[in-house]
C-alpha cells in the first residue's frame, strides 16, 4: 500500500469516527418525507391564516419597528399590541412586570386550562422585542404572530393538559442570557411556584424559506451530510435532556403537516442550539425546544435593518403555524 493510499485510508477512518461520534452525541432527525397527514378540522383556511399572520408582522415589524429596552415607547407599543390581541380572543392576560435600568417591562401570559391534567403545562412562547438596529420582522414578529394565531385556533378546544402562551420581553443581546432576560425571570418564578411545565416550545424566527440550493448553512461541519442545502424546512432544536420532547413534537408535526421538517438534539455548546428563550427553561430543569427557520444560518438580514416584513414568506409560514397548532393540541393530550 502506498503512502497516498494509507493517507486516504486514515482520512476515511477519521471521517467515519466523526460520523459515529456525531450519531452517538447528537440525535439527528433528518428531513421528513411524505406525511400521512391527519387533517385537523379546527385549523382555519391557510389563506386566511396567512393574511392574519402578515397583519401581525406588519404591525410589529413595520409600523412599530425596532422595539427594545432602548426604544421603550416602541417596546411598550409591542407589548400593548400583543396584550390587545390576546384580549380580543377572550383571554384574560396576566403580566409579569419587573424593572430593568429604571424601565418597567413585562412578560404577557394567557392560558387554556386543561380538563384532565390541569397541573401539567405545555408552554408556547415567543419574544416580542427586537435586536438593536433591527425592526425585527422575522426575528421575532413571526414567532409572536404564530403565538397569537395558535392561541386563536386552540382557544375553544378542550385540552387534557394546560396550555400557556407567553410573550417574552428582553430576549435579544445584550440582555440574552443575563438576569434581565424576560424568559429567565419567568422560568425562575415558575420553578419557585412549583409549576409542572412538561414541555416548553420557543417560536423563534419562523418566516423565511427558500428552495434554491446553497440557501442553508450549518454551525457544524459534521451536520452537513445529514441535512439539505435548501432552506425550505422548519427545524426543531433542543438539548440532549429535551430529546423525548423533541421527538414527540416532531413526530406529531409530521403527522399533521406535510411541510418539510428536521430535528436535532445536541449538547448546548453547539453553536445556535441555545439561541432563544428555551435556554432559560433549561436553566430551571424544564424540557424545552426551539422551533425555527434556523435564523442566521439561512436568513441574510438577521439582526439587521433589512429584517423587514416583505422578506417573510407568509403562505409557507401559515403552513408551519397550522402544523404547530395541531402539534400543540396533540402534545397537550395526556
Amino acid at each position: 500500500m502506498t503512502y497516498g493510499h494509507r493517507r486516504w485510508l486514515l482520512a476515511g477512518k477519521i471521517l467515519l469516527s466523526g460520523i459515529l461520534l456525531l450519531m452517538t452525541r447528537y440525535d439527528v432527525l433528518c428531513m421528513s418525507g411524505p406525511s400521512s397527514r391527519e387533517k385537523l378540522s379546527f385549523i382555519a383556511d391557510e389563506g386566511d391564516l396567512a393574511v392574519r399572520l402578515e397583519k401581525h408582522v406588519r404591525v410589529l415589524g413595520g409600523e412599530i419597528g425596532e422595539r427594545n429596552l432602548w426604544r421603550p415607547g416602541s417596546l411598550e407599543a409591542a407589548a400593548s399590541y400583543v396584550e390587545r390581541e390576546f384580549h380580543n380572543l377572550g383571554f384574560p392576560v396576566a403580566a409579569q412586570e419587573y424593572v430593568v435600568e429604571g424601565k418597567t417591562v413585562r412578560n404577557l401570559e394567557v392560558e387554556i386550562e386543561g380538563v384532565a391534567e390541569p397541573g401539567e403545562i405545555i408552554l408556547v412562547g415567543a419574544h416580542y422585542d427586537s435586536a438593536p438596529g433591527s425592526p425585527g420582522a422575522n426575528d421575532n414578529a413571526t414567532g409572536v404572530a404564530a403565538l397569537i394565531e395558535i392561541a386563536r385556533m386552540l382557544a375553544k378546544k378542550p385540552l387534557d393538559r394546560t396550555v400557556r402562551f407567553v410573550g417574552f420581553v428582553n430576549e435579544e443581546p445584550p440582555l440574552f442570557m443575563t438576569e434581565r432576560m424576560g424568559s429567565l425571570r419567568y422560568a425562575r418564578r415558575a420553578r419557585q411556584r412549583g409549576d409542572n411545565i412538561v414541555g416548553m416550545l420557543s417560536l423563534e424566527t419562523i418566516g423565511y424559506y427558500r428552495q434554491e440550493k446553497g440557501t442553508q448553512s450549518y454551525p457544524n461541519l459534521l451536520l452537513r451530510p445529514f441535512y439539505p442545502s435548501r432552506g425550505n424546512f422548519i427545524a426543531f432544536v433542543g438539548n440532549v435532556s429535551s430529546r423525548s420532547l423533541l421527538r414527540r413534537c416532531l413526530a406529531s408535526f409530521r403527522r399533521g403537516s406535510d411541510f418539510p421538517s428536521a430535528g436535532l438534539s445536541a449538547p448546548g455548546w453547539v453553536t445556535g442550539v441555545d439561541w432563544s428563550d428555551h435556554w432559560s427553561f433549561w436553566q430551571e430543569g424544564y424540557p424545552a425546544i426551539m422551533v425555527t427557520d434556523t435564523a442566521v444560518f439561512r436568513y441574510p438580514w438577521y439582526h439587521s435593518s433589512g429584517d423587514t416584513p416583505e422578506k417573510v414568506n407568509y403562505p409557507a409560514m401559515a403552513r408551519v403555524t397550522a402544523g404547530l397548532a395541531g402539534m400543540v393540541a396533540d402534545v397537550a393530550r395526556r
